[in-house]
């Protein structure tokens, strides 16, 4: 990896505070234009600010990561991209243990009210107040100080891929750091409202949680999956190696992140493999957020060099070298 992803591992993994992602953008802004991008940041009052290396409007690809970080959280955040079932069933169970306590809050308050005499309102107070705490956390608490995999991982694959980018190759790439997906994407949503050709047109793909797990993912939209010229494209760069399996996902799948945001684009991510869950992500949102296998890192920077470096070929539904 280069100096300046070992820095981000060292001193930027917390970008959660206002003031943690100026100094970040800042830094890489200095590093993005000392390599001899053009890089613009787009704020808004909501969607926090999204940094852009590039002109996503005559871009071939864009390729994008979050770098906002979350909450430390006492559950991971648990992904089953394959099996929905179980993904709903952990959030529901999460939702559930946090009415449990809720609930026990509230009894045990209410017990104590009509022992003591007290309103109503002073007796149920406690409960609202624990509810209120827990949704609070999720949003606001206090910034989880390992995040190599959610989503350092991403930002690093970014950076590496614009400082070794061939100078013939970028003006075909756009990379955007997007601000806020732990918000409910409202970065990468702000994006697509002022670049609404993008949204349409352009092939996106998002890193999010690529440097824990064996096999690399890529989930495409629905109108992504219609074209198969653009799946065979991505099959052809990302190769796999040093033991790790790559795998364009054509049939069932989903992943909740900023690629959601546009219609021909793919949610890539690391993932490890369970003898009766199939494929899941794990750590993530939790102080066990510490795996960061870089040779995950090395094959998607090769890919993306790879990808730039070929041209679609549509009659013969493949590629070949520009």
């Amino acid at each position: 990896m280069t100096e300046q992803s070992q820095k981000i591992l060292s001193d930027f993994q917390i970008r959660k505070s206002w003031g943690q992602k100026r100094a970040f953008r800042a830094w890489l802004r200095r590093e993005l234009e000392g390599a001899g991008w053009t890089v613009t940041e787009e704020r808004g009052r909501f969607s926090g600010t999204n940094v852009i290396a590039g002109d996503p409007e005559k871009a071939e690809v864009l390729f994008t990561a979050h770098y906002d970080t979350q909450a430390v959280l006492p559950f991971p955040n648990f992904i089953t991209p394959r099996n929905m079932g179980v993904y709903l069933l952990y959030q529901l169970l999460i939702v559930v243990v946090m009415f449990f306590v809720v609930a026990v809050v509230s009894f045990c308050s209410a017990l104590i009210g009509y022992m003591a005499e007290l309103p109503t309102l002073a007796a149920m107070l406690p409960g609202w107040l624990v509810c209120a705490f827990c949704i609070w956390w999720v949003f606001f608490g206090r910034a989880n100080r390992h995040t190599a995999n959610d989503n350092t991982s991403g930002v690093v694959t970014l950076l590496e891929s614009a400082l070794t980018l061939p100078p013939e190759l970028r003006d075909k790439a756009c990379f955007v750091f997007f601000d806020n997906e732990e918000r409910g994407m409202l970065g990468s949503a702000a994006f697509a409202r002022k670049h609404k050709r993008v949204k349409a047109e352009k092939l996106v793909l998002n890193f999010d949680c690529v440097s824990d797990g064996s096999s690399i993912q890529f989930y495409p939209t629905s109108a992504l999956k219609k074209d198969e010229t653009a799946l065979v494209r991505i099959e052809g760069a990302f190769l796999p190696q040093s033991g790790k399996t790559v795998e364009v996902v054509r049939g069932f799948g989903f992943y909740p992140s900023d690629n959601a945001t546009f219609r021909r684009a793919a949610g890539v991510c690391a993932l490890k493999k369970g003898k009766r869950l199939g494929w899941y992500m794990d750590r993530i949102h939790t102080d066990r957020d510490t795996v960061f296998q870089a040779e995950n890192i090395s094959l998607l920077t090769d890919g993306i060099r790879r990808m730039l470096a070929e041209t679609a070929c549509p009659e013969r539904g493949g590629t070949r070298h520009a």
